[in-house]
């Protein structure tokens, strides 16, 4: 069974813990105390990843970190029916390599910005939040352009790829870094969908989907 290094507030864990859940993959938790134990820069953790990161997943055996890397990973090696990362569609994976490192932005910015209003992370707050808002441009501008094609999801296939799973957390997380959302109707929308996907779980900051609509 897989093992996952975990922090419940952590976005990059949810990921894990989000496309997981999606999959129906049995997993356990090993809980650490990032905040505030420090434990992620403990040498027993060290010991797991240098780099003294979340997450990290041990799969008998086989030691990943890096959210990105991860959900790959475990979508080539879980996902039967091969629709959150199409192997043989090197143009779609080429499309979610984008996203996947898109990922890393938010992260670097509306993350950053949840960091210094929660866990008191000394940062340039402003510019982290100046960034996160770029980024949610560009991406609720991608998602408006896409809905008007018929298409739902960040990547051009008919379904949701883990592009849509890798920046969902940080996304939905973003009011806490004092980062709204109000100006991105696009946004919201995918959001939603994502919500509804059948598996989808919910952590702390992050609620379920209301009631559907009548059309």
């Amino acid at each position: 069974m897989i093992k996952l290094y975990d922090y419940e507030l952590s976005g990059n864990c949810y990921k894990l813990r989000l496309l997981m859940g999606i999959l129906g993959i049995p997993y356990e938790t090993v809980p650490v105390d990032f905040y505030p134990g420090r434990e992620h820069k403990s040498d027993w953790f060290l010991r797991i990843n240098p780099l003294g990161q979340l997450p990290v997943i041990d799969d008998d055996g086989l030691v990943l970190r890096d959210a990105q890397a991860i959900l790959v990973y475990l979508a080539t090696q879980y996902d039967a029916g091969g629709s959150w990362y199409p192997r043989d569609n090197p143009a779609l994976l080429g499309e979610i390599s984008q996203w996947l490192a898109f990922a890393d932005g938010i992260t670097a910015t509306a993350s950053a910005a949840r960091l210094h209003d929660g866990l008191f992370y000394e940062l340039d707050v402003e510019a982290a939040r100046a960034g996160a808002h770029r980024l949610f441009r560009i991406l609720d501008e991608h998602l408006w352009f896409g809905e008007q094609e018929k298409r739902d999801w960040l990547c051009s296939a008919p379904q949701p790829t883990i592009a849509d799973i890798t920046c969902f957390p940080y996304v939905m997380l973003s009011e806490e870094g004092g980062i709204p959302r109000q100006d991105y109707p696009a946004i919201r929308r995918w959001a939603d969908r994502v919500k509804r996907i059948k598996g989808f779980s919910v952590m702390s900051g992050v609620f379920p989907a209301g009631p559907a609509k009548a059309a």
